[in-house]
Formats: structure tokens, C-alpha cells, sequence
């Protein structure tokens, strides 16, 4: 019998429970041994909790316990979170988390502490979208060419209602906190965080690189509307905030933003709060990746998964999957300067003669040219909205440019960009 120990019981710990008591004798066939949640840690004994398991509110009784074989950490949070992980493995305890922030920091260490103890965590990116085992096992005979997702499902349940219906962007926050999609202060989500950090997790085990979040360009959905969402229709687009990943010669480039990408992209179909992700190996070609990104059984479902791996294979391969370095593991982090998009400007301005020239000199002078235009009336007097997108170019060209523009007269609000994605 294999003893475990879940630290926090809430939503996802009570699922994880669940799902080994209702399929025990499945899980117990498949993984060759029978495995029982011993204790739950949770912070108020007093709060009801729809678990059979038994709870205490001193976490040392797990982490002392030497009874207990595997930890399933899902309190969340970074610290605290790390020195709980840190002394499981010290005390030569298996882990499961969920902590994608905890790993988007920490990854590298915890992988130095565990040596050859298990780390599994196959639920912090995508909830029950098996991608690290795909990355680690499914595709390991391929080097990485691209990993582009949608992995936040409130941003993609707020665009895809902007697109398909027109609704503005307060009302579909609103909407989406109503629903429970988005929290009372939604800025993880909706600015692109939430997503990085799981980017960040996917970006070492395909190409070996510890950036933190602080490290790459993050830029969340605020700022878009239905001007933006018009000229994505009018010329074949759609708007998603993706997570990015692109290995180019010695260098990669991770970024997570706000995309126009062509609507007959197969990740462009994925609506509502659902996750997907895309990766393209060298041999493989592209492979695409779909299901829900959150929500109580879907994570608990990645979690217990990972439960059965340990229990399998006993030890298992190295956290992040590289046994011996490899030139993957010196690429260096493309600077955010020198990624290269094609671009979306959104600009209000006084609606006169020669206002289109003189943005389009500027733009030229930066050694932008200008790929597509649509204009459109402002609800104020005498002021037009130009729409227009661009030819690829560097993001210092670009970020030059928007400041020049931004400097003219005949500007009435800062410039809006978004990149394209081919």
C-alpha cells in the first residue's frame, strides 16, 4: 500500500480524494499497488469539507510522518509552498503539486533538491491536458520547434465572446466574475500572468531554460474592443491571448499577449473556457492539445495521474527531463527587443488631410511598411479611428515608431498594438 498525504483540501484536494476512493480498484490495477489518502491538511477544522479522509490543521504531522510516501502539495502560494515541498523532499517524501507559480520561480531548484526522489506536476499547466508527460515522454525524440497556447481559459472565454457577439470588455469581465470563470480582482488572469507561468514550466522541458516571469514579455487583454475585434473579422482573423514559445537557432523567444491569428489555425477554433496548446517537433510536425485548462476534477484528474506514475515507476526521470546537459540547455532567452511579428495599430485621431502620410512616414522611417488599412468614423466630431497592420519587423522598431506617432498633434489617444501570429 502506498500511504499519501494531501496539503490543502479544498476544491481540487477534495476531487483528488474523490477520484481515488470511487475508481480505487481501477487506480490499484493500473498502478499495481493500492493507494490511500492518510491525512488532509487544511487550515480551519471547523469548515465542512465532502471528504472521508482524515484532516488535521499541523502540517508537521504529514511532513514528520515517515508512514507517508508521496505529498500532494495544492495550498498554493509561493513560500510557503516552497518550504513545505523543500522539506518533503528532505525527508525523502515524493511530490505532486499544482503549483504552476511555485514552479514558474522554483522549478530549478526543487529539481536540485528531489536528485532522483519524484516530482510530479502534470496539473500545474492546462489542468486535464496531459502536455508535460507529452513533452517529457510523447515528443522527446523531437526538438521543439514552437509551442503556441491558449492556456488560460477566463481570457479565452472573454474573447471569444467579444468576437462572436460583440460584447465589450467591462461587460464580459463582468459576466465572466459572475460565472466564477474570473476572481474578484481578476489582474492574474485577464493580464497574462497566470499563462506565463505556465509557459515558463513548458519552455524548460522543451529547451532546458530558467527565465522567470519577470524575464519575458508578459501583456494581458485589457485594452482590447470591438474596433479590434471588427478588423480581425474584416481580414480572416481571430483574437486570442496565446502563450509562445519559438526556438531559433541558439536562442528562444517566450512571450504571452494578446494575438491577431488567422481563424483557420486549428488552436483559432478553441472557444469558451477551454485550453489548447500546440507543439511543433522537428519530425512530428504539429500536434494540438485539448481540454479543460481548470476546474476541480480536471485537475484532481492530472494530479492522481501523476500519483500512479510514482507508484509505477518508483523513481522517476529528472523533474524537468534532461538526464545530461545538452546544447538545448545553453540557449539563451531571445531579449524582447529583438522578437520579430508582424503588427495591428489601433489609432484615434483628428480626421483630416495628410494624417494617414504622416504615420506612414514615421512608420517608414522606422523601415515599417504598412500591409492593411481600414478606417473608421470616432463617436467624436471630426475624429477618425485608423486600423492597420503591418509587415514584419523587430519589436524596437515598432515600440520607436509608436512613440514618434505618439508625439503628433493629431493624436488623440495613445497608440493600441497587437502582434499577429502566422
Amino acid at each position: 500500500m502506498v500511504k499519501v498525504a494531501i496539503i490543502g483540501v479544498g476544491t481540487v484536494g477534495e476531487s483528488v480524494a474523490k477520484i481515488l476512493e470511487t475508481n480505487k480498484e481501477l487506480i490499484c490495477a493500473r498502478a499495481g499497488k493500492e493507494i490511500v489518502v492518510t491525512k488532509g491538511v487544511v487550515k480551519n477544522l471547523s469548515k465542512k469539507r465532502n471528504v472521508k479522509i482524515p484532516l488535521t490543521d499541523d502540517i508537521n504531522e504529514v511532513l514528520n510522518d515517515d508512514s507517508i510516501d508521496i505529498v500532494v502539495e495544492l495550498m498554493g502560494g509561493v513560500d510557503d509552498a516552497l518550504k513545505v515541498v523543500k522539506t518533503a523532499l528532505t525527508n525523502k517524501k515524493a511530490v505532486v503539486t499544482a503549483n504552476k507559480a511555485l514552479l514558474a520561480y522554483h522549478r530549478y531548484d526543487l529539481q536540485a533538491i528531489a536528485k532522483e526522489l519524484p516530482i510530479g506536476y502534470e496539473a500545474s499547466v492546462a489542468g486535464g491536458i496531459p502536455i508535460i508527460n507529452a513533452l517529457k515522454v510523447g515528443l522527446s525524440a523531437n526538438q521543439i520547434m514552437s509551442i503556441k497556447g491558449i492556456m488560460n481559459g477566463t481570457c479565452n472565454y472573454m474573447l471569444s465572446k467579444m468576437m462572436s457577439e460583440g460584447v465589450q470588455y467591462e461587460a464580459i469581465l463582468k459576466e465572466s466574475q459572475e460565472l466564477g470563470y474570473a476572481e474578484a480582482d481578476p489582474a492574474f488572469d485577464v493580464g497574462g500572468f497566470d499563462a506565463a507561468h505556465k509557459l515558463l514550466i513548458l519552455a524548460s522541458i522543451a529547451y532546458g531554460i530558467d527565465a522567470k516571469p519577470e524575464d519575458i514579455l508578459i501583456e494581458g487583454i485589457e485594452d482590447i474592443n470591438s474596433d479590434d475585434m471588427e478588423f480581425a473579422k474584416e481580414f480572416g482573423y481571430c483574437i486570442k491571448l496565446l502563450a509562445i514559445a519559438k526556438k531559433s537557432d541558439k536562442n528562444v523567444e517566450l512571450r504571452v499577449h494578446p494575438v491577431l491569428i488567422k481563424d483557420t489555425q486549428m488552436i483559432a477554433k478553441i472557444d469558451g473556457v477551454m485550453n489548447g496548446i500546440s507543439v511543433i517537433g522537428d519530425f512530428v510536425g504539429e500536434t494540438l492539445y485539448y481540454g479543460p485548462g481548470a476546474g476541480g476534477d480536471a485537475t484532481a484528474s492530472a494530479v492522481v495521474s501523476d500519483i500512479m506514475e510514482i507508484v509505477r515507476a518508483g523513481q522517476s526521470s529528472p523533474m524537468l527531463g534532461f538526464k545530461k546537459p545538452h546544447e538545448s540547455q545553453i540557449l539563451k532567452l531571445l531579449p524582447i527587443d529583438e522578437i520579430e511579428s508582424e503588427y495591428y495599430l489601433r489609432m484615434s485621431v483628428i480626421d483630416k488631410p495628410g494624417v494617414l502620410a504622416d504615420i506612414a512616414k514615421i512608420l517608414a522611417n522606422h523601415d515599417i511598411s504598412i500591409d492593411r488599412i481600414l478606417q473608421k468614423p470616432n463617436s467624436f466630431k471630426n475624429q477618425a479611428k485608423l486600423l492597420c497592420s503591418t509587415h514584419t519587423c523587430k519589436e524596437k522598431q515598432i515600440k520607436n515608431a509608436i512613440k514618434e506617432i505618439e508625439k503628433l498633434s493629431t493624436l488623440k489617444d495613445k497608440v493600441s498594438m497587437i502582434r499577429i501570429e502566422d
